[in-house]
């Protein structure tokens, strides 16, 4: 591509969509519907890969927190913490409920 190939004006909606044009779709690969990530270069430029598995993903949350300042791996703890909680109270409330019927 030439410089003035490689370079395409997009509108962004108000939703902060906007459009990757075809020929960049193609010749990254993207498919439609499909995923892309966007990468800050160190130099500041942002960069759009495509994703082509689930491992493309590694790293995209690092440093990031919520709105209690919980990384991903500490909340993805805290709810597996809560579902195995969760998981015992029902089957120790169905398990009381089979020996009530017996």
């Amino acid at each position: 591509m030439s410089k003035t190939d490689s370079e395409k004006v997009v509108s962004v909606s108000s939703r902060g969509q906007a459009t990757i044009p075809k020929e960049f779709r193609e010749e990254l690969g993207i498919d439609t519907p499909g995923r892309a990530k966007f990468v800050r270069t160190e130099e500041g430029d942002i960069v759009v890969r495509p994703i082509r598995s689930v491992t493309d993903l590694r790293g995209v949350l690092e440093g990031k927190t919520d709105e209690r300042g919980r990384s991903a791996t500490e909340r993805l703890e805290e709810e597996r913490t809560a579902d195995k909680a969760s998981e015992a109270e029902l089957r120790q409330r169905y398990a009381d409920g089979d020996e009530a019927d017996t």
